[in-house]
C-alpha cells in the first residue's frame, strides 16, 4: 500500500454533503450530494491498512476486504476496487446507502478518532461502477439442470437467487407482492433507496437467468406441496413481517397504524405518484420507537407535510459517547441523529404510553408516562402522567418473528425459541432436506448487510446439497 504515516494522520474524515432541508424536504428523492473523485481517493488514504483490520474481519458480516479496496481507491485502480467488492457482496449500492457501517464502528481509527468512511467509499465506488460500465451480467457457462424456488424478493432471496444462477442452477423467485424487491421496494423511503436503483440490478438478476414470479403467495396461491414437487431446493428468504404491538386500552381506535403499513402505502404513492392512502398531511403525529423504522416514518411524515412529529422512545436516551461498558470494537450504543431528525419533529425518551384515548372511534391523544430503568426493567415515575394530542400514531417497536402462516406449516419446518425458522448456521438448511432458509425470516429483524450475508451462505448450502461441493463462498 501506498499510503504514509502522515497522510492517516493528517487526513480529516470528510463525510457525505446533503442538499439543504428546505430543498430536500420538497420531494422523495434522494438527496446526498457527491463530491470530486479526488476527495474519495483523499478519503481512502486515511485507511492504515491494519494488520488485524477489524472493520471486515469483526464488524462486517460480509467480510468485505475494506483495507485492500481502499488502497485500489488510493492508487486510482477503481474498478479492481469494484470488482473486488462485488466478490463478497452482491449489492454494495444497497449497503453503500442503507447499513449503518458497523464496519466504521471497528475501524481502528475510532479508538481515539474518526473513523474511514468505508460506507461513503463504498457507495461512491459501486456508482462509479455503473456509470463506467464495469458491472455487467455474469451468465454462468454451466447449467447443472437443478431448480431452487427463491420464496421471498428482499436483499437475501435476490443474493441466493444471485449467488445460484451464477452457479449454474435453475433460479425462480416468488413474491407475494406486485413487483419484486420485499422491505428494498416497499419498506425503504425513496429518499434513502430510490427505485431505479433497485430495478437496474433487478435487470442484471434477469440477464443472468433468474426469474421473477410476482402476485403469488406460496401456501396460499401455490401449495407448497407443488413447490417442493417441482423444485430440487427451497430456500425461505420471507422476512419477519410480525410487528411488535402496543396492546393496551383503545388499541382498537382509528389512526392507530403498523409503521410498514404507513411506508408501504407512501412508497406505493410515490411510485404511481399519487397521494398516499394514509397521508399525514395536517396531521398531529406520534411514532412510537425510536430506531430506523421510526425515523423513515419521520421522514416521510415531515415530507407530506404533517402538522407535528413526535418520536417516543421508552428506552433511556443514548450518551453520546461510549461508556465504559460499551468498549471499541464492539457496535457503540450511542445517540444516533439520523437525517431525518434533522429535518424537522422532536424526539422523547424514557417515554411509556399507557392508553389511547379517542372520540367518535378516531385517536386524538396518547396518555404517557415518564420511567426510570431499574434492573433492566421500565419503573414508572410518580405523578409523571402526561398527554400528548395525535391524529396518527404509528407503532415502529420493531418486528418479532415471521409471519407463522400455511407456508411455514405446510413445510413443517422447525421454529427457534424466538419464532424464526431455525436452521443448521453453517448449511442454513433447515430441519427438513433441502429446505433453506436466510435473511429476517432466519435471524429476526436485522440489517441489510446480514441479509445479504445470510443468502450467500444460504446459497453455498444449496449448491452444496445439490451438487455435493461447492465454489461459492
Amino acid at each position: 500500500m501506498s499510503t504514509s504515516f502522515s497522510q492517516y494522520l493528517d487526513i480529516p474524515r470528510r463525510e457525505s454533503d446533503y442538499q439543504p432541508v428546505l430543498l430536500r424536504l420538497s420531494h422523495f428523492f434522494e438527496f446526498v450530494t457527491h463530491h470530486d473523485p479526488g476527495e474519495y481517493v483523499e478519503q481512502a488514504k486515511r485507511c492504515m491498512n491494519c494488520g488485524i483490520p477489524f472493520c471486515h474481519n469483526y464488524g462486517c458480516p460480509l467480510g468485505n476486504p475494506v483495507p485492500e479496496a481502499n488502497a485500489l481507491i488510493a492508487e486510482g485502480r477503481w474498478k479492481e476496487a469494484c470488482d473486488l467488492f462485488h466478490a463478497y457482496n452482491n449489492f454494495p449500492e444497497w449497503t453503500g446507502r442503507l447499513c449503518p457501517a458497523p464496519c466504521e464502528a471497528s475501524c481502528v481509527h475510532e479508538i481515539h478518532g474518526d473513523a474511514v468512511c468505508i460506507r461513503q467509499l463504498e457507495l461512491e465506488l459501486v456508482e462509479r461502477g455503473w456509470k463506467e460500465g464495469w458491472i455487467t451480467p455474469y451468465v454462468s457457462p454451466i447449467k447443472t439442470g437443478r431448480k431452487v424456488a427463491i420464496v421471498g424478493s428482499g436483499p437475501a432471496g435476490l443474493a441466493a437467487a444471485q449467488q445460484l444462477a451464477r452457479a449454474g442452477h435453475d433460479v425462480v423467485v416468488y413474491e407475494k407482492a406486485e413487483k419484486p424487491g420485499g422491505i428494498l421496494r416497499y419498506g425503504i423511503p425513496d429518499f434513502k433507496l430510490e427505485k431505479p436503483i433497485l430495478d437496474r440490478r433487478l435487470s442484471q438478476l434477469v440477464e443472468e437467468g433468474v426469474l421473477f414470479q410476482c402476485g403469488i403467495e406460496i401456501g396460499s396461491d401455490m401449495s407448497t406441496h407443488y413447490l417442493q414437487k417441482r423444485y430440487d431446493a427451497i430456500v425461505l428468504t420471507g422476512g419477519a413481517m410480525r410487528p411488535r404491538d402496543l396492546k393496551i386500552p383503545g388499541r382498537e381506535l382509528n389512526g392507530i397504524i403498523y409503521a410498514m403499513d404507513y411506508l408501504v402505502a407512501s412508497n406505493q404513492a410515490v411510485s404511481a405518484l399519487s397521494e398516499s392512502r394514509l397521508n399525514a398531511r395536517g396531521q398531529r403525529v406520534v411514532i412510537i420507537g425510536g430506531g430506523d423504522t421510526g425515523a423513515d416514518c419521520l421522514g416521510t411524515a415531515i415530507r407530506q407535510k404533517a402538522r407535528d412529529v413526535v418520536q417516543i422512545e421508552i428506552l433511556p436516551k443514548p450518551p453520546l459517547t461510549r461508556s465504559t461498558t460499551n468498549p471499541w470494537p464492539q457496535w457503540p450504543n450511542v445517540l444516533r441523529t439520523g437525517t431525518s431528525h434533522k429535518e424537522g419533529g422532536s424526539r422523547q425518551w424514557n417515554t411509556a404510553t399507557k392508553r389511547f384515548v379517542g372520540e367518535n372511534g378516531q385517536v386524538n391523544a396518547l396518555e404517557c408516562v415518564k420511567v426510570d430503568w431499574k434492573q433492566g426493567k421500565p419503573v414508572e415515575l410518580p405523578n409523571s402522567q402526561f398527554r400528548i394530542d395525535a391524529d396518527m400514531v404509528l407503532l415502529a417497536m420493531g418486528f418479532v418473528h415471521p409471519i407463522h402462516d400455511s407456508l411455514l406449516k405446510n413445510l413443517g419446518v422447525g421454529l427457534d425459541s424466538r419464532g424464526n425458522v431455525r436452521t443448521d448456521s453453517d448449511t442454513m438448511m433447515c430441519d427438513k432436506p433441502g429446505i433453506f432458509a436466510a435473511g429476517d425470516m432466519q435471524s429476526g429483524a436485522s440489517l441489510v448487510v446480514r441479509a445479504i450475508a445470510g443468502g450467500r451462505r444460504a446459497a453455498r448450502g444449496v449448491d452444496l446439497y445439490l451438487m455435493g461441493e461447492t465454489d461459492l463462498t
